[in-house]
């Protein structure tokens, strides 16, 4: 035990969970940042060949069209809804047909392409008269393709200034190779978010833009308490022989518990909205908006251990002050000894030059006694 309280041997008695909890883990992350990159490096060419070949299912308020609800009775289904259509001479194959369940009320959703304002009243007046209710109960909704393009654009304009913005004050608040860091793993985060929307098909309204902006405020805030904690830390152990990637790795087991707690404690709430608020409500915008946040809360985590902070520590590792020590990491007991006291261990630290001893016999330093018995100097002669 030393005198700080530390002790090796205690810390590995204690199990991983009360380890995470004192913030005394011991991960090896930038060790393991070939294999992050591989995953996040397939997840992207995974989303990007989704968005490039499938695309993404724009919801009505982007491509613009017209959709029906109509309530779902003994006379009124699926199919009925179809050949609805077709009577009109609407084409059907084309329709997105859904079935929403809000509690103990069903009703079918028919979204079709933009049509004219007798044809709109007409579908509404048949939809009624084969589901056996009044006009009052199938409600129609039209919005022009010119309006969800406004929409687009607004989003990309936002999506654009906000990282910007952001880009300055992390290198006025930090450092530029932070920013830089900070927004590879933002766009990161953003790419495989939407990817995945187009991979399984999920459809995109404003609801999930809007959720896409929030992921953006999510993942840097959980990238920035990384970073500065490892600001500190590169301060703290300046006068160590200490590399870049064990002051990444330090920081960021000490902040782990805080980034877990963090996104747990997110999560919860949206999980809940996905299972009451779109599963038993049924309502669909609360789905579109909850399943956008949950993909990028759990993206950002990911990024901010595994993308941002792997990032930052392969700039800086450039830098004089790192680059005589790049690819050096410290054993697991030392990093370890460095988390749980946040202090250089003795193996790690730097030790003062040592002058090389020259031959004695060429060259011998003058003692004390020596210097203080000098011969005294002759007094002048006065002048007569």
């Amino acid at each position: 035990m030393t005198s700080t309280g530390y002790s090796e041997s205690a810390v590995k008695q204690r199990s991983i969970f009360s380890r995470l909890a004192a913030g005394e883990t011991s991960f090896n992350f930038f060790g393991r940042r070939r294999i992050a990159f591989a995953l996040s490096l397939g997840l992207l060419v995974a989303t990007v060949a989704s968005l490039l070949f499938q695309g993404l299912n724009l919801g009505l308020d982007f491509k613009g069209g017209v959709a029906w609800q109509v309530p779902v009775t003994e006379t009124m289904n699926s199919d009925i809804a179809r050949l609805t259509l077709e009577d009109n001479g609407i084409e059907a194959a084309n329709a997105k047909i859904q079935i929403l369940d809000s509690g103990s009320v069903q009703s079918i959703r028919i979204q079709v392409g933009d049509q004219t304002t007798e044809m709109r009243e007409t579908v509404v007046q048949d939809l009624a008269a084969r589901a056996g209710v009044e006009n009052d109960d199938v409600s129609v909704n039209s919005v022009s393709s010119s309006w969800g393009r406004s929409i687009t654009e607004k989003a990309v304009r936002a999506l654009l200034i906000f990282l910007a913005l952001i880009s300055v004050y992390l290198a006025w608040r930090f450092e530029w190779r932070m920013a830089v860091a900070a927004i590879i793993a933002v766009l990161h985060d953003v790419v495989i978010s939407v990817g995945i929307y187009s991979l399984f098909g999920f459809e995109v309204t404003p609801a999930t833009v809007v959720a896409f902006l929030t992921i953006l405020g999510y993942s840097l805030y959980d990238t920035i308490v990384v970073f500065d904690r490892v600001q500190e830390n590169v301060a703290r152990f300046a006068g160590s022989r200490i590399s870049m990637g064990d002051i990444s790795n330090v920081s960021m087991n000490q902040v782990l518990m805080r980034s877990l707690n963090t996104t747990i404690s997110s999560i919860l709430p949206v999980i809940s909205i996905l299972v009451l608020g779109a599963g038993v409500l049924g309502v669909v915008s609360l789905r579109e908006f909850s399943v956008a946040l949950f993909v990028g809360m759990l993206t950002g985590a990911y990024s901010s251990i595994y993308v941002a902070t792997p990032m930052l520590t392969l700039l800086k590792q450039r830098e004089s002050a790192f680059s005589s020590m790049r690819g050096q990491l410290m054993s697991k007991s030392d990093l370890q000894h460095m988390v749980s006291t946040s202090n250089a261990s003795t193996r790690a630290r730097r030790r003062p030059a040592v002058s090389t001893p020259t031959d004695s016999s060429t060259t011998t330093a003058p003692t004390a006694t020596a210097v203080l018995n000098h011969p005294p100097r002759p007094r002048k002669k006065k002048r007569r």
